[in-house]
């Protein structure tokens, strides 16, 4: 058995780990000559924490990542909405992290290269077709020196991103990702930690939002910390943007006006963006769920199967549930086409109601009702919202995602231990 992965992000090297956890031969490809850390700040829910800690790798999280404390709503006036305990601080049997997503991946990467061989990652090699046959799939791929490759396996998995080539072979009428309006700059900055010092904080409503958390301990001398942010706003679709470079640089004059007056008695938020270094710009983007992943022995995985929102902390988090629900169908079907049908059932329609709940703000929607019924001013907020309707949003959604406390404590591991 072969699994051919085209793709070696956050989706693909999960999946060659595990492939590898459970002794199946794998082949994993990527585009780019040398992988790098690209990025900025992400989180990992403790359903994914969950996967990676039994990949072994909670000594390598901890290295690189917090252990997020709470997750903070505010207002558009920064009065508090909402707040609750995350990870092991709420109860679960794992932590939730905040992360650097560059250096998420390159912690994979060297799980990778240091589980299954220094060259386990054939670098420079693009996807560009490929074959189902009865026997499996040759998959056609264009080298770094433009000589066309072709290799044979057992299935083609397409990790390869919002973009993929995968997803466009078996969809070539789906056209370019959906942009609904949304644009943001994402930067880090050294700053003083706020809050808990360990919040994942929000503050605004749906055309307006700034969500910000540290990716790093305090620094001994300086006692600051990398903080992550993200400024959205929100314009008219029909303006036709299309730039989905995640490296373009930012003007701050397009955006920082906007937040100048945003200085809150927890976070000064214009002190902050002006304190990055670098801070990047593009739109928001997803895609509408497909009724399909899966043809003969090909099917998608991570972006490439339901790139979603960066809403409620989702989007890494269920590329690894897809890698790990895939290796537990193939051991128990085989390399075949029941294994990927199985694969699809239990993971489409989970991250379809992810990729529409996203649509309509999933979690952050306690900051667009406020907005909505006072303009975030306030003196009480259960004046405003009460406890219960706050507590049912939070809950609903760690439902539908799949991290509802007690559910994944009690759920048993997705892939069985060796000899299990």
């Amino acid at each position: 058995m072969t699994i051919l992965i085209a793709g070696a992000g956050i989706a693909g090297l999960t999946l060659a780990l595990s492939c590898h956890q459970v002794g199946l031969s794998c082949r994993l490809f990527e585009q780019v000559d040398a992988i790098r850390p690209l990025g900025v700040g992400i989180n990992l829910q403790p359903h994914a924490v969950r996967e990676l800690f039994e990949l072994g790798l909670e000594e390598e999280l901890d290295a690189i990542g917090v252990r997020t404390r709470e997750v903070a709503y505010f207002s558009s006036t920064g009065r508090p909405i909402w707040s609750e305990p995350r990870g092991r601080f709420a109860g679960y049997d794992w932590p939730q992290f905040s992360v650097h997503r560059g250096q998420l991946q390159m912690m994979l990467v060297d799980a990778v290269r240091e589980r299954l061989g220094p060259n386990a990652i054939e670098t420079g090699m693009k996807l560009t077709g490929f074959a189902d046959h009865a026997g499996g799939v040759t998959a056609a791929f264009r080298d770094a020196s433009g000589y066309g490759v072709a290799v044979e396996g057992d299935i083609l998995v397409g990790a390869d991103g919002i973009h993929s080539t995968v997803r466009e072979r078996l969809h070539p009428d789906e056209g370019p990702p959906v942009w609904g309006g949304a644009i943001l700059w994402r930067g880090t900055a050294w700053a003083e930690l706020f809050l808990s010092g360990a919040t994942m904080a929000m503050a605004g409503h749906e055309r307006q939002k700034f969500v910000t958390y540290p990716i790093s301990r305090p620094d001994s001398e300086t006692g600051r910390a990398l903080i992550n942010f993200i400024a959205e706003l929100k314009t008219d679709p029909s303006r036709g943007w299309r730039r989905e470079d995640y490296n373009r640089t930012a003007d701050l004059e397009e955006f920082l006006p906007q937040f100048e007056h945003w200085r809150f008695d927890w976070l000064d938020v214009p002190a902050l963006i002006r304190s990055a270094e670098r801070i990047y710009e593009y739109p928001m983007i997803d895609r509408d769920p497909l009724d399909a992943w899966t043809k003969g022995h090909v099917t998608l995985t991570g972006d490439a199967a339901h790139p979603m929102y960066p809403i409620g902390s989702n989007g890494a988090s269920q590329a690894i549930l897809d890698a790990r629900v895939m290796v537990r169908e193939l051991l128990v079907h085989g390399p075949h086409r029941d294994a990927l049908t199985a694969y699809e059932n239990d993971r489409r329609p989970a991250t379809t109601g992810i990729v529409l709940a996203n649509r309509g703000n999933g979690p952050d929607a306690v900051m667009q009702i406020v907005e909505e019924r006072c303009g975030g001013v306030f003196d009480h907020i259960d004046d405003v919202l009460t406890p219960e309707e706050r507590a049912t949003i939070a809950t609903d959604y760690k439902k539908l995602a799949g991290f509802d406390v007690d559910g994944l404590n009690a759920r048993p591991p997705i892939v069985p231990a060796r000899g299990g």
